[in-house]
């Protein structure tokens, strides 16, 4: 289980990256995956149903308020509360503190970059503007940071190396 669960943290990183979205199928399929963990008891982390309910309320609701204030997606949001459900409540603060200083890296150097363009690739890379190749339609948002990226490494992080004890 904890495979297909580093499959999914790729998947989502990757598409994320990409296309600066999280589409729905992927996040109910990371959720369908551990709800079927939980009901497996085959669950990697030893979460139980309480506690990966709460996580999944956590993540959710949390991110929800930067969703209404207009400053995340809402795919972040939603892989947020399917990260929970997967990690139950307590790594979620780690996890999500991990994820923001990416995050906030990815900031500042994104506007160094603008500032100074010397890497014009890199810069466009960054911004997560749309490529001539790319669909129009597929971009309507002008968010800059995959968050959702940055979720799924550091939960990835804290799985390889954060659990041990």
């Amino acid at each position: 289980m904890p495979y297909l669960w580093l499959l999914w943290l790729l998947l989502v990183t990757v598409h994320d990256a990409r296309q600066r979205r999280v589409p729905n199928w992927l996040v109910l399929g990371g959720a369908a995956l551990a709800g079927g963990a939980l009901a497996m008891n085959a669950q990697p982390f030893g979460v139980h149903w309480p506690d990966a309910l709460t996580g999944a309320a956590l993540g959710f609701g949390f991110l929800l308020v930067f969703h209404v204030a207009g400053l995340m997606g809402a795919g972040d949001v939603k892989f947020a509360g399917a990260l929970g459900l997967w990690v139950g409540a307590a790594p979620l603060l780690p996890i999500w503190i991990g994820a923001s200083l990416l995050a906030g890296l990815h900031a500042v150097l994104l506007v160094v970059l603008r500032r100074l363009p010397w890497f014009p690739r890199l810069t466009l890379m960054l911004s997560g503007r749309p490529r001539a190749t790319d669909d129009p339609g597929l971009r309507q948002q002008t968010r800059p940071i995959p968050f959702a990226a940055y979720l799924a490494v550091v939960a990835a992080v804290w799985m390889a190396w954060g659990r041990q004890s």
